[in-house]
């Protein structure tokens, strides 16, 4: 499916650092703060079988802003971090990998 440049300019990407990270227990997810600079997101995250809460802290992602939050297992998810690498990839054998800038970009700078 295509989409016009109006269609990907309502998409809003930022820069966040992870500052907390922790397993729901009995799940594949972790529960994440992440600071985009003014705000503070707790973003729900299916990639607890990847990495540890311990690797997640203090990296830098990319997150997904303007999603419509969404109650997953009883948790509030208000975003979304962007990975390489979904469930189909995952059958082949391919796990996901992390979206990160190339740099120290600092945090809350939109990624367009």
């Amino acid at each position: 499916m295509e989409i016009t440049i109006d269609d990907f300019q309502k998409v809003e990407m930022k820069v966040g650092i992870v500052t907390e990270a922790e397993r729901i227990e009995g799940t594949r997810l972790l529960k994440l703060k992440v600071s985009l600079g003014e705000e503070i997101r707790q973003i729900i995250s299916g990639i607890a079988e990847y990495y540890t809460p311990e690797q997640m802290v203090n990296k830098r992602v990319i997150v997904l802003v303007n999603l419509k939050p969404r109650v997953i297992r009883g948790y509030e998810s208000q975003g979304m971090i962007l990975a390489a690498g979904c469930k189909e990839d995952e059958q082949k054998g391919i796990k996901p990998v992390l979206l990160v800038p190339d740099g120290e970009v600092p945090q809350g700078t939109r990624i367009c």
